[in-house]
């Protein structure tokens, strides 16, 4: 049997107060998607579980630096452009853990 993955996070903490801030602001913002997914990725990292996909989760990272150190992707040569879709379809490839 294998565990079920719950992420409990604090809602006073900075980080979450600022991404709830920007998730408010724009509901479509792809880089609030991405440092979501990031933050939960990275989570399950450290707890012990793995990955279904590792090249999404550089393919984010190495987004997310770009955004930080304001590269533009048209400057990178489109090289992670294969972003993979965020909400629906990762959920419809994501079914390796589901405990009823």
């Amino acid at each position: 049997m294998s565990s079920k993955k719950i992420m409990e996070t604090s809602p006073d903490n900075p980080i979450m107060e600022e991404l709830r801030k920007r998730a408010d602001a724009d509901k479509n913002d792809k880089s609030v998607k991405d440092l979501v997914l990031l933050l939960y990725e990275t989570a399950l990292l450290t707890s012990g579980f793995s990955l279904d996909d590792p090249n999404t989760f550089s393919a984010r990272i190495h987004t997310m630096l770009k955004l930080g150190l304001s590269i533009d992707e048209d400057e990178t040569g489109g090289e992670d452009a294969q972003m993979p879709a965020l909400e629906e379809e990762a959920k419809a490839e994501s079914k390796t853990e589901e405990v009823d």
